[in-house]
């Protein structure tokens, strides 16, 4: 075909990429799956930037009684895409970065305090900010494959989007153990401590997301029964569950400093030396000192705060590791773990004795830097919040 122009016109339309955020509309239930199915649904600037829109719209839409969330392929969500972020701060300027955790940490504000019910779906991996988008919400249902796991400490990083808040709430010390080694926890483990509300066979999670979609209610008490239906109540725990290990953890992660905690660890190696214990060593030996006892004092403070309060320190936290001017650990550990992938991450400071308390104190006061400003969290009045939301604040 020919344009009044006169010159030839493309049949050929250009192929238009996936949304990488899928939405469906079933009668009143919005169906948001996270599309980045290769990157195993990392959440990167513009994944984000929609979610933060469509949490907003559909709050304010009556239409709208349910959310469920889930991700395609293996993962539901493996985290925020801090190589990219790396590569935007190398690139141009770490402003760049606190704008991605500054809406990331907005959106887990809002999942927190949220009016309707949200439903996740936690199919196979969930880390890092894959938990902050799903943990905050008022039903997560775990399954035969999923894997939970806060890896930040390895990364030169500290386990951020709110997690402060819901980690330091599990029983005893196991929020310090599961946060500062990096462990992971099946779904019968992340049931038993309270991260999941429900545990589902794998094979009857799209069963169960039919039954929610033709309820169509946004009742949390008829929610929470029609999940019932499909749930394995009581899941076996593994033999070797680290749950089991709950008295030794609450024994030596109750200490007040990481060197403490090291110490008690050993102490009980020597007593009774097997490979959880040796791991569990050795997994904080090789994680970045700064980010150990910066992630201490974040749980330690986190247990008397609201999940807002939580969110602006750890914005500034997040902000001075992005800065770099005190440590650029978080950059080697992206280094060593994400690109070059040789596993060696050479930590400034290298030992924990090198991190001075005034090393730490600079992670939890305000930025010295004139256009910087601590995280802005919107006004949610409690008259118009559901009570399970009113008690996060």
């Amino acid at each position: 075909p020919f344009c009044p122009s006169g010159k030839a016109q493309s049949t050929i339309k250009p192929i238009r990429p996936d949304p990488i955020v899928l939405i469906k509309e079933s009668s009143n239930v919005r169906i948001i799956t996270l599309n980045r199915p290769k990157q195993l649904n990392a959440l990167n600037l513009e994944m984000v930037s929609r979610l933060l829109e469509v949490f907003h719209a559909y709050e304010e839409d009556p239409n709208v009684k349910l959310i469920i969330m889930k991700g395609e392929g293996r993962a539901f969500c493996a985290g925020g895409d801090v190589a990219a972020v790396v590569n935007d701060i190398n690139k141009a300027s770490w402003k760049i970065g606190a704008n991605f955790f500054s809406k990331e940490f907005s959106l887990n504000y809002l999942m927190a305090t949220y009016t309707k019910p949200q439903v996740s779906l936690l199919r196979g991996i969930v880390m890092g900010g894959g938990a902050g988008a799903s943990i905050h919400g008022r039903f997560r249902v775990v399954t035969d494959n999923t894997v939970f796991a806060m890896p930040e400490t390895a990364l030169g990083l500290f386990p951020d989007v709110g997690a402060s808040y819901y980690l330091s709430r599990l029983p005893g010390f196991f929020g310090e153990y599961v946060g500062l080694t990096g462990a992971r926890l099946d779904g019968a483990e992340m049931l038993a401590c309270g991260l999941a509300t429900h545990f589902v066979p794998l094979e009857k999670l799209s069963l169960l997301e039919d039954a929610l979609c033709k309820a169509n209610t946004s009742d949390p008490k008829v929610i929470s029964n029609i999940i019932d239906e499909f749930s394995n109540k009581n899941p076996k725990l593994k033999e070797k569950s680290q749950y089991f290990r709950l008295k030794t953890i609450d024994r030596c992660f109750s200490r007040r400093t990481v060197e403490e905690i090291i110490s008690a660890l050993e102490k009980e190696a020597d007593k009774n030396m097997d490979d959880w214990i040796s791991w569990t060593i050795q997994s904080l030996k090789k994680a970045s000192p700064t980010s150990l006892k910066i992630s201490l004092r974040s749980f330690r403070e986190g247990r008397l705060q609201g999940v807002g309060q939580c969110l602006i320190r750890e914005y500034r936290m997040v902000c001075t590791v992005m800065q770099g001017e005190f440590s650029r650990d978080f950059f080697e550990g992206c280094r060593a773990l994400l690109l070059d992938k040789d596993k060696n991450p050479k930590w400034k400071p290298s030992k924990l004795e090198f991190v001075s308390k005034d090393m730490v104190d600079r992670y939890f006061t305000a930025l010295d830097d004139r256009d910087w400003e601590d995280l802005k969290l919107p006004a949610r009045p409690k008259s118009n919040l559901p009570s399970y939301a009113i008690s996060k604040l």
